[in-house]
């Protein structure tokens, strides 16, 4: 879609918009309308928790009639907005996104899809046979810079593409707060790790590869470090009561109180109390009972926090994707694709192109206009790009204004799932052939 795609509107009024689970993600998205109301308004919202449902209900002025505790009561009724936006945990995806589509809704969908391949399947058939759209939460698909390596690939700057190197550094604390302490810790509450975290990533290399289909996939990948053995002699079981703290790079006192005394109070402090506004009395109490304050060594956590996937391409190319915890940079993605006249290479800030011929770089770089001091600057403003291209899909009946749309999206999802059964049973998986070892 082009930039100016939100001047192309044929809807005169703003596209209604359903919130369902109304979260960081949830609310960040719901944010587009307090910039664009004449594009966009949030009429309802449903979250079985008072505090999140209350709040959005007050920055979107939404009539008490509107509010509900669950996504069921919405479908219950006669349809009464244009699109939703299903923002529920891992699990809770395919059941709405299907009940919403079979009444007519048009979708966003936060990723993954959902956390099994049948459920994936079902989502995007139920979609199709209704005839709505569905966008999916791959965010990094709308990332300026990101969509210009596409374009760089794709008008042959590079010539062949013949090997994808990615790397996702997923930063040390992030980590432990999402996949240690948090929601993402353990698979059977939510999902494996290269699904919650890295499908976006695996989505990337399928969309660079282009049309060439994915022949074979290998994965390695385990829980490291965080795990009952590498717990420091004295150690307590929370980080408020330990006498190691002081030299602990994971302690909660650190990534959350010392952040409140900073006077941040977004992500991801916000997280840990969901009752409330965070503040010192708040965030201490969250990590004086809650999951957040728990040592990262005494957590239920069985998730991935290294992972590496090699992926085989039809023609020969080949792609070898890296998440790994424990780094500096916090999802700053770091690519390298070869090519039979060039190498690109991208650093999270900017696009350099090597000529095999002229022997000389060039630096691409991509403006944004996602509007970074409304709060919604978050994936190098990719957050904003994505609502902005559903709702101007919907305004203007256009799916092709949708980058990560229902049919490249669940073959890239497949694709993870291949992976994941590559680790889990310690062999190479022939794509689309359970079969075969």
């Amino acid at each position: 879609m082009g930039q100016n795609s939100s001047q192309l509107s044929s809807m005169t009024s703003p596209v209604r918009v359903i919130v369902v689970g109304a979260g960081c993600r949830g609310e960040t998205y719901a944010q587009f309308a307090s910039i664009h109301p004449k594009r966009m308004k949030v009429v309802s919202v449903a979250d079985p928790r008072k505090f999140a449902r209350t709040k959005l209900q007050q920055q979107h002025k939404i009539e008490d009639n509107n509010v509900f505790e669950d996504w069921q009561s919405i479908v219950e009724r006669e349809k009464f907005a244009d699109a939703v936006l299903i923002c529920t945990p891992d699990r809770i995806h395919k059941d709405p996104a299907v009940a919403f589509a079979k009444k007519g809704y048009h979708i966003l969908l936060e990723k993954p899809m959902a956390t099994t391949a049948e459920e994936c399947t079902a989502i995007v058939e139920a979609c199709t046979q209704a005839g709505v759209m569905l966008s999916v939460g791959h965010v990094l698909r709308y990332d300026p810079l990101i969509h210009k390596i596409k374009e760089l690939i794709d008008a042959g700057v590079i010539g062949d593409v013949i090997h994808i190197q990615h790397l996702e550094p997923v930063g040390f604390y992030h980590f432990a707060h999402s996949f240690v302490r948090g929601n993402w810790r353990n698979e059977a509450e939510s999902s494996f790790a290269l699904l919650a975290k890295s499908c976006h990533d695996i989505d990337l290399i399928h969309h660079w590869a282009g049309a060439r289909k994915c022949l074979k996939v290998s994965s390695f990948g385990s829980v490291s470090h965080f795990r009952k053995e590498y717990k420091p002699t004295g150690a307590g079981d929370r980080c408020l009561d330990c006498s190691v703290e002081r030299t602990c790079p994971y302690s909660a006192s650190k990534i959350y109180v010392d952040r409140v005394k900073q006077g941040h109070t977004g992500w991801p402090v916000s997280v840990i109390c969901p009752n409330s506004l965070p503040d010192i009395e708040s965030v201490t109490e969250a990590l004086r009972t809650g999951p957040y304050g728990r040592c990262v060594y005494e957590c239920d956590n069985d998730v991935c926090s290294n992972q590496v996937v090699n992926m085989e391409f039809e023609g020969g190319l080949t792609a070898a994707f890296s998440m790994v915890a424990f780094t500096e940079e916090i999802c700053q993605r770091k690519t390298t694709i070869y090519g039979s006249k060039g190498e690109l290479s991208y650093n999270g800030h900017e696009i350099r192109v090597f000529d095999f011929l002229t022997q000389r770089s060039t630096k691409h770089t991509a403006s944004s206009e996602a509007l970074k001091h409304y709060g919604m600057g978050g994936h190098g403003g990719a957050d904003y790009h994505l609502i902005n291209a559903f709702i101007s899909a919907v305004a203007n009946n256009d799916p092709s204004m949708i980058r990560s749309g229902p049919g490249e999206t669940l073959i890239s999802h497949l694709l993870v799932f291949e992976a994941e059964r590559s680790r889990v049973e310690s062999r190479v998986v022939h794509c689309g052939d359970g079969a075969r070892s």
